[in-house]
Protein backbone atom coordinates (compact mmCIF):
# COMPACT_ATOMS: atom_id res chain seq x y z
CA UNK A 1 0.00 0.00 0.00
CA UNK A 2 1.40 3.67 -1.07
CA UNK A 3 1.96 5.86 1.94
CA UNK A 4 -0.22 8.67 1.52
CA UNK A 5 1.55 10.93 3.83
CA UNK A 6 4.66 13.26 2.17
CA UNK A 7 7.78 10.87 2.55
CA UNK A 8 11.11 12.27 2.34
CA UNK A 9 14.48 10.81 1.11
CA UNK A 10 14.92 9.98 4.85
CA UNK A 11 11.86 7.30 4.84
CA UNK A 12 13.21 5.91 2.04
CA UNK A 13 16.72 5.11 2.91
CA UNK A 14 15.60 3.99 6.15
CA UNK A 15 13.11 1.46 4.18
CA UNK A 16 15.71 0.67 2.06
CA UNK A 17 18.47 0.30 4.67
CA UNK A 18 21.04 3.13 3.04
CA UNK A 19 22.27 6.55 3.98
CA UNK A 20 20.11 9.60 2.63
CA UNK A 21 23.56 10.08 0.37
CA UNK A 22 22.91 6.87 -1.53
CA UNK A 23 19.24 7.43 -2.15
CA UNK A 24 20.19 10.97 -3.91
CA UNK A 25 22.68 9.00 -6.04
CA UNK A 26 19.92 6.77 -7.39
CA UNK A 27 17.41 9.58 -7.86
CA UNK A 28 20.81 11.17 -9.27
CA UNK A 29 21.54 8.13 -11.81
CA UNK A 30 25.11 8.28 -10.28
CA UNK A 31 26.86 5.33 -11.74
CA UNK A 32 28.18 4.44 -8.34
CA UNK A 33 25.10 2.77 -7.27
CA UNK A 34 25.52 -0.82 -7.66
CA UNK A 35 22.42 -2.77 -9.13
CA UNK A 36 21.07 -4.43 -5.74
CA UNK A 37 20.75 -1.11 -3.88
CA UNK A 38 19.47 0.89 -6.58
CA UNK A 39 16.44 -2.18 -6.81
CA UNK A 40 15.77 -1.69 -3.15
CA UNK A 41 15.82 1.97 -3.09
CA UNK A 42 13.38 2.46 -6.36
CA UNK A 43 10.92 -0.25 -4.36
CA UNK A 44 10.85 1.43 -1.28
CA UNK A 45 10.43 4.84 -2.97
CA UNK A 46 7.40 2.91 -4.72
CA UNK A 47 6.03 1.72 -1.71
CA UNK A 48 6.51 4.80 -0.07
CA UNK A 49 5.07 7.15 -3.02
CA UNK A 50 8.20 9.22 -2.66
CA UNK A 51 8.43 11.76 -5.54
CA UNK A 52 12.34 13.40 -5.37
CA UNK A 53 12.55 17.05 -4.61
CA UNK A 54 11.40 18.86 -7.54
CA UNK A 55 13.83 21.94 -7.28
CA UNK A 56 16.77 19.40 -7.85
CA UNK A 57 15.33 18.07 -10.67
CA UNK A 58 14.29 21.08 -12.44
CA UNK A 59 18.26 22.23 -12.26
CA UNK A 60 19.36 18.65 -13.29
CA UNK A 61 17.32 18.00 -15.66
CA UNK A 62 18.83 21.43 -17.51
CA UNK A 63 22.55 21.29 -16.67
CA UNK A 64 23.41 17.21 -16.38
CA UNK A 65 26.27 17.75 -13.66
CA UNK A 66 24.28 20.69 -11.85
CA UNK A 67 24.32 20.31 -8.22
CA UNK A 68 22.98 22.15 -5.43
CA UNK A 69 24.71 23.97 -2.51
CA UNK A 70 22.96 24.11 0.93
CA UNK A 71 23.98 27.04 2.88
CA UNK A 72 22.72 28.09 5.79
CA UNK A 73 23.44 31.24 8.00
CA UNK A 74 22.82 32.68 11.17
CA UNK A 75 22.02 36.02 10.52
CA UNK A 76 20.95 37.45 7.02
CA UNK A 77 20.43 40.84 8.90
CA UNK A 78 24.63 41.09 9.53
CA UNK A 79 26.44 42.36 6.55
CA UNK A 80 29.49 39.73 7.27
CA UNK A 81 27.37 36.61 6.79
CA UNK A 82 26.58 38.55 3.28
CA UNK A 83 29.78 38.28 2.55
CA UNK A 84 30.32 34.75 2.76
CA UNK A 85 27.33 34.12 0.77
CA UNK A 86 28.30 36.43 -1.92
CA UNK A 87 31.65 33.78 -1.85
CA UNK A 88 29.93 30.89 -1.93
CA UNK A 89 27.34 31.89 -4.72
CA UNK A 90 30.84 33.05 -6.64
CA UNK A 91 32.35 29.64 -6.54
CA UNK A 92 28.87 27.52 -7.18
CA UNK A 93 27.99 29.75 -10.24
CA UNK A 94 31.17 29.63 -11.95
CA UNK A 95 31.34 25.73 -11.90
CA UNK A 96 27.32 26.19 -12.90
CA UNK A 97 25.43 25.13 -9.66
CA UNK A 98 22.65 26.66 -7.44
CA UNK A 99 22.88 27.86 -4.00
CA UNK A 100 19.75 27.40 -1.77
CA UNK A 101 20.17 29.92 1.36
CA UNK A 102 18.83 29.55 4.72
CA UNK A 103 18.56 31.94 7.50
CA UNK A 104 18.39 29.95 10.88
CA UNK A 105 18.73 33.52 12.87
CA UNK A 106 20.22 31.43 16.17
CA UNK A 107 17.54 29.60 17.00
CA UNK A 108 17.40 25.75 17.13
CA UNK A 109 14.17 25.02 15.85
CA UNK A 110 15.07 26.68 12.62
CA UNK A 111 17.92 25.54 12.17
CA UNK A 112 16.94 21.65 12.90
CA UNK A 113 14.33 22.79 10.64
CA UNK A 114 16.49 23.97 7.75
CA UNK A 115 19.05 21.01 7.98
CA UNK A 116 16.36 18.57 7.70
CA UNK A 117 15.23 20.55 4.37
CA UNK A 118 18.15 20.80 2.70
CA UNK A 119 18.79 17.10 3.75
CA UNK A 120 15.34 16.35 1.71
CA UNK A 121 15.61 18.38 -0.98
CA UNK A 122 18.85 16.10 -1.86
CA UNK A 123 21.39 19.07 -1.95
CA UNK A 124 25.24 17.90 -3.10
CA UNK A 125 26.41 19.03 0.32
CA UNK A 126 25.63 21.60 2.59
CA UNK A 127 27.72 24.93 3.82
CA UNK A 128 26.70 25.42 7.72
CA UNK A 129 27.55 28.39 10.13
CA UNK A 130 26.24 26.09 13.06
CA UNK A 131 24.77 26.90 16.03
CA UNK A 132 25.55 25.29 19.51
CA UNK A 133 22.22 23.78 19.56
CA UNK A 134 22.32 20.83 16.93
CA UNK A 135 25.63 19.06 16.82
CA UNK A 136 24.19 15.55 17.02
CA UNK A 137 21.68 15.89 14.22
CA UNK A 138 24.32 17.44 12.63
CA UNK A 139 26.78 14.50 13.22
CA UNK A 140 24.00 11.92 11.81
CA UNK A 141 23.82 14.08 8.69
CA UNK A 142 27.77 14.02 8.37
CA UNK A 143 27.42 10.06 9.07
CA UNK A 144 24.77 9.64 6.71
CA UNK A 145 26.90 10.64 3.84
CA UNK A 146 26.24 14.36 3.45
CA UNK A 147 29.60 16.80 2.59
CA UNK A 148 29.38 19.35 5.14
CA UNK A 149 31.77 22.32 5.71
CA UNK A 150 31.06 24.37 8.88
CA UNK A 151 32.31 28.07 7.83
CA UNK A 152 33.55 30.80 10.31
CA UNK A 153 32.53 28.44 13.97
CA UNK A 154 32.93 24.93 14.85
CA UNK A 155 31.19 23.35 17.53
CA UNK A 156 33.31 23.23 21.16
CA UNK A 157 32.47 19.76 21.46
CA UNK A 158 33.39 18.58 18.18
CA UNK A 159 34.63 14.73 18.16
CA UNK A 160 33.83 14.45 14.44
CA UNK A 161 36.56 15.27 11.73
CA UNK A 162 34.56 17.55 9.33
CA UNK A 163 36.06 20.55 6.77
CA UNK A 164 36.15 23.58 8.21
CA UNK A 165 36.98 27.56 7.56
CA UNK A 166 37.30 30.22 10.17
CA UNK A 167 39.13 33.33 11.34
CA UNK A 168 41.88 33.56 13.88
CA UNK A 169 39.79 35.48 15.97
CA UNK A 170 41.91 35.30 19.29
CA UNK A 171 44.63 36.60 17.43
CA UNK A 172 42.78 39.46 16.30
CA UNK A 173 40.86 40.36 19.37
CA UNK A 174 44.42 40.27 21.13
CA UNK A 175 45.68 42.59 18.48
CA UNK A 176 42.78 45.13 19.19
CA UNK A 177 43.14 44.47 22.93
CA UNK A 178 47.23 44.98 22.52
CA UNK A 179 46.40 48.47 20.32
CA UNK A 180 44.26 49.95 23.10
CA UNK A 181 46.89 48.98 25.68
CA UNK A 182 49.89 50.42 23.95
CA UNK A 183 47.96 53.92 23.95
CA UNK A 184 47.62 53.66 27.68
CA UNK A 185 44.44 52.59 28.26
CA UNK A 186 44.48 50.12 31.51
CA UNK A 187 40.13 49.41 32.09
CA UNK A 188 39.17 47.97 28.81
CA UNK A 189 35.54 46.38 29.20
CA UNK A 190 34.85 44.43 26.74
CA UNK A 191 31.29 42.76 25.37
CA UNK A 192 30.87 39.18 24.39
CA UNK A 193 28.48 37.65 22.10
CA UNK A 194 25.98 34.68 22.25
CA UNK A 195 27.55 32.54 24.53
CA UNK A 196 28.98 28.85 23.74
CA UNK A 197 29.62 29.79 20.25
CA UNK A 198 33.21 29.31 19.41
CA UNK A 199 33.67 32.73 17.99
CA UNK A 200 32.34 34.18 21.33
CA UNK A 201 34.71 32.65 23.47
CA UNK A 202 38.02 32.29 20.97
CA UNK A 203 37.60 36.76 20.63
CA UNK A 204 37.13 36.49 24.48
CA UNK A 205 40.32 34.28 24.64
CA UNK A 206 42.45 36.71 23.08
CA UNK A 207 41.04 39.70 24.90
CA UNK A 208 42.24 37.76 28.48
CA UNK A 209 45.40 36.84 26.27
CA UNK A 210 46.15 40.27 25.71
CA UNK A 211 45.65 41.84 29.27
CA UNK A 212 47.55 38.92 30.71
CA UNK A 213 50.85 38.98 28.44
CA UNK A 214 50.87 43.14 29.52
CA UNK A 215 50.31 42.15 33.21
CA UNK A 216 46.97 43.87 33.54
CA UNK A 217 44.50 41.47 35.78
CA UNK A 218 40.97 40.52 34.34
CA UNK A 219 38.32 42.81 36.50
CA UNK A 220 34.59 41.08 35.88
CA UNK A 221 33.36 44.03 36.49
CA UNK A 222 34.54 45.16 32.54
CA UNK A 223 32.89 41.44 30.96
CA UNK A 224 29.79 42.19 29.70
CA UNK A 225 27.87 39.41 28.13
CA UNK A 226 25.25 39.77 25.46
CA UNK A 227 23.62 38.60 22.25
CA UNK A 228 24.92 39.04 19.23
CA UNK A 229 22.62 41.78 18.45
CA UNK A 230 21.82 45.01 18.42
CA UNK A 231 19.70 45.59 21.01
CA UNK A 232 22.00 43.55 23.07
CA UNK A 233 25.71 45.97 22.74
CA UNK A 234 23.23 48.73 23.61
CA UNK A 235 22.02 47.13 26.75
CA UNK A 236 25.47 45.92 27.91
CA UNK A 237 26.81 50.00 26.83
CA UNK A 238 24.00 51.15 29.33
CA UNK A 239 25.38 48.90 32.21
CA UNK A 240 29.43 49.71 31.65
CA UNK A 241 28.50 52.83 31.59
CA UNK A 242 26.73 52.75 34.71
CA UNK A 243 29.77 51.58 36.74
CA UNK A 244 31.38 54.09 39.47
CA UNK A 245 34.30 53.64 37.87
CA UNK A 246 33.95 53.65 34.22
CA UNK A 247 36.00 52.10 31.26
CA UNK A 248 38.50 54.42 29.18
CA UNK A 249 38.02 51.95 26.39
CA UNK A 250 35.06 49.26 24.86
CA UNK A 251 36.01 46.45 22.69
CA UNK A 252 33.27 44.65 21.05
CA UNK A 253 33.00 41.42 19.45
CA UNK A 254 30.74 41.75 16.32
CA UNK A 255 29.27 44.33 13.96
CA UNK A 256 25.92 44.44 15.22
CA UNK A 257 26.80 44.63 18.74
CA UNK A 258 29.47 47.91 17.72
CA UNK A 259 26.39 49.59 16.09
CA UNK A 260 24.33 49.08 19.55
CA UNK A 261 27.24 50.63 21.68
CA UNK A 262 28.16 53.94 19.26
CA UNK A 263 24.12 54.45 19.77
CA UNK A 264 24.33 54.35 23.30
CA UNK A 265 27.47 56.44 23.00
CA UNK A 266 26.04 59.12 20.78
CA UNK A 267 22.25 59.09 22.83
CA UNK A 268 24.10 60.28 26.01
CA UNK A 269 26.94 62.54 24.17
CA UNK A 270 29.87 60.61 24.86
CA UNK A 271 32.30 61.67 22.76
CA UNK A 272 34.64 59.06 21.06
CA UNK A 273 37.42 58.53 21.65
CA UNK A 274 38.02 61.87 24.02
CA UNK A 275 35.68 60.35 26.55
CA UNK A 276 36.01 56.46 25.92
CA UNK A 277 37.68 54.61 22.65
CA UNK A 278 36.15 52.26 20.86
CA UNK A 279 37.30 49.10 18.50
CA UNK A 280 34.82 46.93 17.23
CA UNK A 281 35.26 43.43 15.67
CA UNK A 282 33.92 42.68 11.60
CA UNK A 283 34.91 46.00 9.86
CA UNK A 284 31.93 46.94 7.76
CA UNK A 285 31.62 49.03 4.51
CA UNK A 286 30.08 51.68 6.91
CA UNK A 287 33.03 52.02 8.99
CA UNK A 288 34.75 54.86 7.59
CA UNK A 289 31.29 56.55 7.26
CA UNK A 290 30.71 56.97 11.14
CA UNK A 291 31.88 59.94 13.04
CA UNK A 292 34.65 59.23 13.98
CA UNK A 293 35.83 56.39 11.69
CA UNK A 294 35.77 53.29 13.56
CA UNK A 295 38.60 51.15 14.43
CA UNK A 296 38.31 47.48 13.72
CA UNK A 297 39.43 43.80 13.43
CA UNK A 298 38.45 42.72 9.62
CA UNK A 299 37.65 39.51 8.46
CA UNK A 300 37.53 37.67 5.34
CA UNK A 301 33.85 37.22 4.89
CA UNK A 302 34.03 36.38 1.14
CA UNK A 303 37.26 34.73 1.15
CA UNK A 304 35.73 32.26 3.87
CA UNK A 305 32.97 31.59 1.79
CA UNK A 306 35.06 31.14 -1.79
CA UNK A 307 36.85 28.94 0.70
CA UNK A 308 34.39 26.98 1.73
CA UNK A 309 32.70 26.42 -1.24
CA UNK A 310 36.11 25.50 -2.56
CA UNK A 311 36.25 22.54 0.09
CA UNK A 312 32.96 21.26 -0.24
CA UNK A 313 33.24 20.78 -4.15
CA UNK A 314 36.48 18.84 -3.42
CA UNK A 315 34.42 16.87 -0.13
CA UNK A 316 32.01 15.97 -2.81
CA UNK A 317 34.09 14.77 -5.65
CA UNK A 318 36.44 12.94 -2.90
CA UNK A 319 34.49 12.11 -0.23
CA UNK A 320 37.29 10.11 1.62
CA UNK A 321 39.89 12.56 1.60
CA UNK A 322 41.07 13.81 4.99
CA UNK A 323 39.49 17.03 6.40
CA UNK A 324 40.64 20.18 5.95
CA UNK A 325 40.49 22.84 8.73
CA UNK A 326 41.75 25.79 6.64
CA UNK A 327 42.37 28.99 9.47
CA UNK A 328 42.23 32.91 7.78
CA UNK A 329 44.16 35.47 9.00
CA UNK A 330 42.27 38.69 10.09
CA UNK A 331 43.20 42.40 10.09
CA UNK A 332 43.19 45.51 12.83
CA UNK A 333 42.12 48.48 10.84
CA UNK A 334 43.29 51.50 12.62
CA UNK A 335 41.13 54.54 12.23
CA UNK A 336 40.27 57.25 14.86
CA UNK A 337 37.46 55.89 17.13
CA UNK A 338 40.54 54.03 19.28
CA UNK A 339 42.21 57.16 19.55
CA UNK A 340 45.03 58.02 22.03
CA UNK A 341 45.07 58.26 25.82
CA UNK A 342 46.82 61.64 27.75
CA UNK A 343 46.63 59.82 31.01
CA UNK A 344 48.86 56.54 30.17
CA UNK A 345 50.55 54.72 32.89
CA UNK A 346 53.95 54.05 33.42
Amino acid sequence: MKNSNNPTAKDVAKMANVSTATVSRVFNRSPKVNEDTLKRVLKAAEELNYRPSRVAQRLRGKRKNSMIIGLIITDMENPFFSEIARGVEEIAYKNKNAVMVCNSNEDKEKEKFYLETVVDEQVSGVILVPTPYNFKLVKKIINNGCPVVFVDRKFSNNDIRVDSVTVNNKSGSFRAIERLIKLGHRRIAVIKGLKKLSTTEERFEGYKEALEAYGLPLEDELIFPSDSKEEGGRQSTKELLSLKQRPTAIFSTNNLMTLGCLEELNSRGIKIPEDIALIGFDDMPWSTSLNPPLTAVRQPGYELGISAADLLLKRISNPTRNASDIVLNPELIVRKSCGGYSKRKK
